[in-house]
């Protein structure tokens, strides 16, 4: 595509000849041989351009021209049509379809885009056929001075240590300019300072600050503000410019020796225990931090080295304390003499004197009655809590006492005992370290002629383990086994506590007690890492058959001797979903065993329909009034029992003990490790659901209390024989009470009152002394 631009931009024109097809390509069938006669030909001619200007920051009200679009094939007929497409095409730029003219309608800003590549073509203005080939031209935005200076970083803030010599470097400050910096002086920027003179100077080009005086003293003034101000345009008339702040701060150097400003003198009881303190002082420093740290020393009057000095990190002061007991009578004042040195010096300013002073003190020392005085002051002793009584224990020892006594504050149980002329301390009472294993006790020690005068040392008595508590379980485990638990299954893994001293050697074994070793349901594995797995030894566990398990396991300990306890794991059977999830758990409805005949059930059905009858006909009775004419008959049934029994010796022909207490087979059988024996632990249903309701899941819980709430009310004799409604009030795991329901403890029969009967009249007296004796033996 030939074009011809008109704009402020430099052109390169190429000129070449060649014929023309009827689209305006060029011809290439003549390049055959056969028409070697037509070697001269006229090339296409094509405007080649670099690039166009537009300058940012338009401000006229009229479309800004960028430049104009010609091509040699348009006749000025019409039949050509200029087309402008890319980068900001028609949203921008705009192009005038029949003369090329380009616009920009839009103000540009060259920091957010800084050029535009578009694409210009003539096509036929009917046929829109291209008519030259597509050409790529630039349109850069050209810059001018629209943007201040800034000073990103700022405000800054520097230091630099005192003292230091002229044109030391404090800090570089930079500011950028977002104009073009390769076009003009609109980005380049100088620094000048504003405020700081005479103490500091900056680097035109380079925003350097540094320092303009030598040997600026920080003691004199630690800190200064300093302006420095950066102005685009080299700093000529119309830049813009931007300021900021630098503060600048003299650090510390170590320039000042310390200095005591006087002599010192303080008093001292000789009574003061070692290593009290006895004096505080401090030499002036005028520099900080690590600078003025100072030790001390005392050079000269401490010959028996009853003083020693240090240094208090915090404050550096020198802390001076006893290091030997004084004693009035002995010396009665010492005179010292104390250097104070700084730990950092630098050679540097060496110049300026020795970094060290000293100081006088004169210690005055003043006498006093004093108490007798425990050497040591704590002396520690050991027992062992198997020790008799009046075993002895160990010795205290004062100073010039009379008498020794205990503070009983200290031994309220009064375990020991101490000799009041020799300080022998010995037990009065059988030790338990389970119980207190450090017995902290204070001993008085008092002259008889001033008993104001008590000195008080103290014994430490530490109490030796020995192996006297037996091991068990560590938690109370609550077992819940799945009936399609497959043989060797591991359903519990427990521990062991002991309340003995835990050595790194201690070791617990564990087994099953010899009356479990034998089942056929559960066997136990010993860990040997102080636990033990219990594992199924079958398959086939059902509710039906057998709810609750109670495996008896003997722990045993490694101490000398070694002592073991039988604690009981509580294994409850349950049914379990497909994710192996117990959805109940604890003994199912009371079934009729199979082998009883139709005959027989219906039998049973028989008695059970006729006692429900009767029941209720008496419940009628008891709610509305009975009336009975006085001359209606009333006679009485003689009940003939032919049934004798060996009285109560003999325990063949019936179980006292079952005859007394029927409602115990009601309960679920609970067995030990095996079905088929009885077990010898007592069990309770009731008893052992509430104390089982707190481990079960949250989605069973409720279900297995209502269950045995049911079960309960079932086979209470004195239930109504028809559906009643039951109140329940249970709160479920969440709450520390168990169920506040009345059916939690339910009444005995010989709770149930029938005296009413009495009311009606003396012809039912004698069935009121006959209807609690029925019930009883039913």
């Amino acid at each position: 595509m030939s074009f011809l631009i008109c704009s402020a931009v430099w052109l390169l024109t190429v000129h070449l000849w060649g014929p023309r097809s009827a689209d305006g390509a060029p011809d290439r069938t003549h390049h055959d041989p056969k028409h070697s006669w037509d070697a001269l030909q006229r090339q296409k001619r094509n405007w080649v351009w670099n690039q166009f200007f537009v300058l940012e920051e338009y401000t006229g009200t009229d479309p800004l021209y960028v430049g104009k679009l010609h091509s040699d094939v348009d006749k000025a007929d019409g039949n050509v049509r200029y087309v402008l497409t890319g980068d900001g095409a028609s949203s921008i730029f705009t192009i005038d379809e029949k003369t090329g003219d380009i616009h920009a309608t839009k103000r540009l800003d060259r920091e957010e885009q800084g050029y535009y590549t578009l694409r210009a073509q003539a096509v036929d203005r009917e046929t829109n056929a291209p008519m030259e080939d597509e050409s790529e031209f630039i349109v850069k935005v050209q810059d001018i001075n629209d943007n201040e200076p800034k000073f990103l970083d700022g405000p800054y803030t520097a230091g630099v240590p005192e003292m230091s010599p002229l044109g030391t470097m404090v800090v570089q400050v930079t500011a950028t300019d977002a104009d073009d910096p390769t076009y003009g002086n609109s980005a380049r920027v100088v620094y000048s300072i504003i405020h700081g003179h005479p103490y500091f100077s900056v680097e035109p080009k380079t925003g350097i600050i540094r320092t303009a005086l030598p040997n600026m003293d920080r003691e004199m003034r630690d800190q200064y503000v300093v302006t420095i101000q950066a102005k685009d345009m080299v700093g000529q008339m119309g830049g813009l410019s931007a300021t900021t702040s630098v503060t600048v701060t003299l650090t510390d150097v170590n320039d000042n020796p310390p200095r005591f400003s006087q002599s010192y003198q303080y008093s001292v009881l000789e009574s003061v225990p070692v290593p009290s303190v006895v004096a505080k002082l401090k030499a002036a420093d005028a520099d900080i931090d690590s600078n003025a740290e100072m030790d001390y020393y005392i050079i000269d009057g401490n010959a028996p080295g009853v003083f020693n000095i240090t240094t208090d990190e915090e404050t550096q002061e020198g802390v001076i304390f006893l290091q030997r007991p004084l004693d009035y009578e002995t010396k009665s004042s010492f005179s010292l003499k104390i250097e104070a040195t700084n730990r950092n010096v630098d050679p540097q300013f060496l110049t300026f004197g020795p970094f060290s002073d000293t100081a006088a003190v004169k210690v005055i020392v003043e006498d006093v009655n004093e108490p007798p005085v425990f050497s040591p002051l704590i002396s520690r002793m050991v027992v062992s809590e198997a020790a008799r009584v009046g075993t002895v224990i160990g010795t205290v020892s004062a100073r010039d006492p009379d008498s020794y006594s205990i503070d009983r504050n200290t031994d309220l149980e009064r375990f020991f005992n101490v000799d009041a002329l020799t300080g022998v301390i010995s037990t009065a009472k059988a030790l338990d370290r389970e119980l207190n294993s450090v017995h902290n006790i204070t001993i008085f020690a008092t002259e008889n002629q001033d008993p104001s005068q008590v000195g008080r040392g103290i014994a430490l008595i530490t109490v030796m383990d020995i192996n006297d508590n037996a091991p068990v379980f560590a938690i109370e485990y609550e077992t819940l086994l799945c009936e399609n638990a497959a043989p060797g299954q591991v359903i519990q893994t427990i521990s062991a506590v002991d309340k003995d001293e835990p050595l790194s050697s201690h070791r617990f074994y564990f087994s099953l007690a010899f009356s479990a070793a034998n089942n056929d349901n559960f066997t136990l594995r010993d860990n040997k890492d102080n636990t033990a797995s219990v594992l199924t030894k079958r398959a086939g566990f059902r509710r039906q058959e057998q709810s609750l398990y109670l495996l008896p396991v003997l722990i045993e300990d490694s101490g000398s001797p070694a002592l073991s306890s039988t604690n009981t794991l509580s294994v409850r059977v349950c049914d379990c979903g497909m994710n192996g999830v117990p959805q109940a758990c604890g003994a199912v409805a009371f079934s009729l065993p199979a082998g009883l005949s139709t005959g027989a059930l219906l039998a049973i059905l028989g008695c059970i329909i006729t006692l429900l009858v009767v029941l209720f006909s008496c419940n009628e009775k008891r709610k509305t009034p009975l009336f009975i004419e006085d001359e209606r008959d009333v006679r009485e049934n003689i009940v003939r029992y032919d049934d004798e029994g060996g009285g109560e010796e003999d325990t063949e022909a019936f179980d006292m003990v079952t005859l007394r207490n029927l409602n115990i087979i009601h309960d679920s059988k609970v067995q030990d490790v095996s079905p088929e024996s009885v077990s010898v632990y007592p069990y309770s249903a009731s008893a052992t659901s509430r104390t089982s309701y707190k481990t079960l899941p949250d989605n069973i819980v409720f279900q297995e209390f209502i269950w045995d709430r049911l079960k309960l009310t079932d086979m209470d004799p004195s239930a109504p024989p028809y559906d009643s409604l039951q109140m329940y009030v249970f709160e479920g795991n969440g709450s520390v009470a168990d169920s506040l329901s009345t059916l939690e403890s339910p009444s005995s029969v010989s709770e149930q009152s029938y005296e009413d009967l009495s009311n009606w009249g003396p012809r039912f007296k004698k069935l009121a002394d006959l209807v609690p004796t029925l019930i009883k033996d039913t």
